[in-house]
């Protein structure tokens, strides 16, 4: 028998499965469908890294066994390959994004490839495919024609050196996520799009999926729901009041001063009647370099300016109240302006006592009587007119009752999830399909002239007036309105990159198609996607985008469920051996080419399987690949004895249906660890006995070939097994033979344990007795003394007293 070579073995398999077309998704099919979906990559420069393989093998071995279960198994890949690193990249390098792209995907592909992953190539996609982000803007359109797309001005975070406006997501402790510089704040008008009218829906539909519990979580804590009520505080001697959204009304009396955010509308209105505005114009250049990040950081200390000349009125008490700037109210959430109760209210209290503010306590709690007391949700209510006496949850109650009767505002359900800014002033991304036109105003493009192309040129810069490079095409921005036939300019912003990742599964399910994002009969078959397996760091925004997508899609009839995926699951990262996360700064990166190369596909994938719980963070451990490696080659070796049987070797069968039953149930878990681990132990069985039968390692190839499919693959066509491995049936297990059948019983003598025997677990006393006499330490411990009792416990222990 040759020795175990994956480098000859993986290839060939790899080729074999590729011109069989094996792992190819019929879109007809008598066979039940099974989606299994992945996050598709971004293709960096760098190529994969070590991290990839662990979800994506995850789903693989979902794949590989729904395939020999039978089903109809769609499991795609693509190229999430629009955004701001590539453009980077091009522009440091001159080269142009798209010729980056190509590259990195073919890499990418290659890498993908040398590990064996079962994907449909045959519905590979790619955003930046105009086929593709065709349909990005169709679905935009769509957005638009129902009013769920609008142009708004507004402060967006602005990375001086990439020349780009930047989502929050995108800005990590106040600083370029990309580039590292400090980030400012301009005001641009940008694209939005309206997922805060699905906000309850994203809430509520949450009920119906399987997501694990601290994904459902993630995605409530951002939308952030909360009841309350709004109010209006009149500004002394104007026509205007303040609105302000608070989810503690009854603490109206304890509010001694406002707090507006730095960009209120209500500063330039007034900027005559405040004494003090070039102090407030000074505090608002400070801030505009700050990001929200920054602004609501809690620990950080508190400035702020004094509006002088303006004041409001406590609609319930009549009191003038000062008015402050400062910059820990954001604009983006509730209205801009807060009441400042700050007995109660830890950022209240710390601002109040740098700036000599009133503190009025208004909650009598019996846990503390020391301000701030924020721990409120108990209590009684003081100093509170009509509210004295009640307890917390009434006085929210009555408080609302009289806001509401008094015409001073109303009850209130707010979401502290906001529109999302879908501008960014960059070259490459999907161009915004819309015209503006001087008489008829934004007017979408023809669908029939969809896509509109990204035009190719030779200068792709960022602008130094914020401005997207698209701006400076003359020949590109100047068209025809598609409405009145007037002249008109293209919209020069392009989508950001969460367009073409929030419906790229739908595309999966018949991705040549030219006439629709995908045929009805395509999209009613496959979706929802039965198990979507990504990171924790995108089971917030990219799922929220995601799912909000397929909502509005919904709506409008184009797929037929609410819910895009029906399970979620989540991975942890592989970190270095030095338990840090991997980085090339801290040079601890492992390249999977180097593993593939010296140790094979098969080991890399059962390593990052067994490395640990698949949601936790995990350290990289040379020695560990090198004992996968080691298990493998006995795997291999396994060959040497195997005799021509059908049949299981009987004294393993019940281990047989044991390692069955817990393979089986642990790779529908995400716990290939232990499936693993229950692997290696039923090897080491093997290797207790000089011969196996077929069917013995029949059953073990077959539970080990979702982890390592090549050898598996490749001693089943050497054994002479019969057919193609791939086109098996799952093995079953047999529940009473997993049941033991013997158990060990102790014998004792006088109450101590002498030696032990086997038994039927169903076996007689006289049965027992008969075993445990038939053992040559019995006449040892017996000996001419006489046997006074014996107790035997059926199943659990056999206890001889003597004398």
């Amino acid at each position: 028998m040759t020795s175990y070579n994956p480098k000859d073995i993986e290839k060939k398999w790899q080729d074999f499965w590729d011109q069989d077309q094996t792992f190819h998704a019929e879109n007809e099919s008598d066979k039940e469908k099974y989606y299994a979906l992945i996050e598709f990559p971004y293709p960096s420069g760098k190529g994969l890294h070590v991290g990839h393989p662990r979800p994506y093998t995850a789903l693989d071995i979902v794949a590989r066994k729904r395939r020999l279960e039978g089903y109809n198994v769609l499991y795609p890949i693509g190229w999430d390959a629009f955004g701001l690193p590539t453009e980077n990249f091009a522009i440091k390098n001159k080269i142009h994004p798209k010729i980056v792209t190509e590259n990195n995907v073919a890499k990418f592909k290659e890498q993908l490839k040398s590990i064996g992953f079962s994907f449909d190539w045959a519905r590979e996609v790619n955003t930046t495919d105009p086929s593709y982000y065709k349909w990005t803007q169709w679905i935009f359109l769509q957005l638009f024609k129902h009013g769920l797309a609008y142009k708004s001005e507004m402060p967006i975070n602005w990375c001086p050196s990439c020349k780009v406006g930047l989502s929050n997501e995108e800005v990590v402790g106040g600083n370029c996520e990309r580039c590292g510089t400090g980030v400012i704040h301009k005001v641009k008008s940008q694209w939005m799009l309206k997922i805060t009218e699905y906000a309850q829906r994203l809430i509520d539909d949450l009920d119906d999926v399987d997501y694990v519990e601290k994904i459902k979580t993630q995605q409530k804590n951002w939308i952030g729901r909360s009841e309350g009520a709004e109010i209006k505080f009149n500004i002394k001697d104007t026509e205007d009041h303040l609105d302000v959204y608070t989810t503690r009304p009854d603490t109206i009396f304890g509010a001694t001063y406002m707090v507006v955010a730095p960009e209120h509308p209500c500063i330039e209105k007034y900027k005559d009647r405040i004494e003090n505005i070039d102090e407030v114009n000074d505090y608002k250049a400070e801030v505009a370099k700050k990001s929200d990040f920054e602004r609501s950081e809690l620990n950080k200390e508190k400035t702020g300016v004094m509006l002088k000349g303006l004041k409001a009125i406590n609609p319930l008490n009549n009191k003038e109240m000062p008015i402050w700037i400062s910059d820990y109210v954001l604009m983006s959430y509730g209205k801009g302006a807060i009441m400042a109760v700050p007995a109660h209210d830890e950022r209240d209290y710390e601002f109040a006592s740098k700036f000599n503010q009133e503190i009025v306590q208004v909650i009598q709690s019996k846990e503390s009587d020391e301000l701030p007391n924020v721990d409120i949700n108990n209590g009684t209510m003081i100093n509170s007119d009509f509210l004295d006496g009640l307890n917390v949850k009434d006085a929210i109650k009555k408080a609302i009752e009289v806001i509401e009767e008094r015409e001073l505002g109303h009850k209130q359900v707010n979401y502290k999830l906001r529109d999302w800014v879908f501008s960014r002033q960059r070259y490459w991304g999907e161009p915004i399909p819309l015209v503006h036109c001087d008489h008829c105003g934004w007017v979408p493009v023809d669908e029939k002239d969809l896509p509109v192309l990204l035009p190719e040129v030779e200068s792709y810069e960022p602008t130094d007036d914020g401005e997207s490079p698209l701006s400076k095409m003359d020949s590109w921005v100047n068209t025809t309105c598609p409405k009145c036939g007037k002249p008109a300019k293209r919209e020069t912003d392009t989508m950001p990159q969460w367009a073409g990742s929030s419906w790229y599964f739908l595309r999966y399910t018949d991705p040549h198609n030219d006439e629709a994002l995908a045929s009805k009969e395509a999209i009613n078959y496959w979706t929802p996607v039965d198990w979507y397996n990504g990171g924790m760091e995108h089971t917030t925004l990219h799922l929220l985008y995601s799912r909000f997508w397929h909502k509005f899609l919904y709506d409008i009839g184009v797929v037929p469920t609410k819910e895009p995926y029906s399970k979620r699951t989540s991975h942890g990262m592989i970190l270095g051996n030095n338990n840090e996360k991997m980085s090339k700064s801290r040079g601890n990166v492992i390249n999977p080419d180097d593993i593939v190369d010296e140790y094979g596909a098969d080991t890399l994938r059962l390593y990052e399987m067994f490395i640990g719980d698949f949601e936790k963070n995990a350290p990289w451990s040379d020695d560990t690949v090198r004992g996968c490696r080691k298990f493998l080659e006995r795997v291999w070796k396994l060959q040497e004895k195997v005799v021509d049987s059908d049949q299981y070797t009987k004294e393993l069968e019940s281990s047989i249906h044991k390692t069955i039953k817990k393979v089986s149930h642990d790779y529908e878990n995400l716990k290939a660890n232990t499936a693993i681990a229950a692997l290696m132990s039923l090897l080491n069985e093997f290797n207790e006995y000089d011969k196996l039968t077929k069917e013995d390692l029949r059953t073990y190839l077959l539970l080990l070939n979702p982890v390592a499919p090549h050898i598996t693959e490749e001693m089943w066509q050497t054994v002479g097994l019969d057919g193609y491995l791939n086109r098996q049936e799952w093995p079953k297990y047999d529940e009473s033979k997993t049941i033991d059948q013997t158990v060990e019983i102790p014998v004792q003598f006088n109450g101590k344990v002498r030696y032990t025997i086997q038994a039927s677990k169903d076996a007689s006393k006289e049965e027992v007795v008969e075993i445990a006499k038939s053992n040559e330490n019995y006449a040892n411990y017996v000996g001419d003394k006489k046997i006074v009792k014996e107790i035997y416990v059926p199943g659990k222990i056999y206890n001889i007293v003597i004398k």
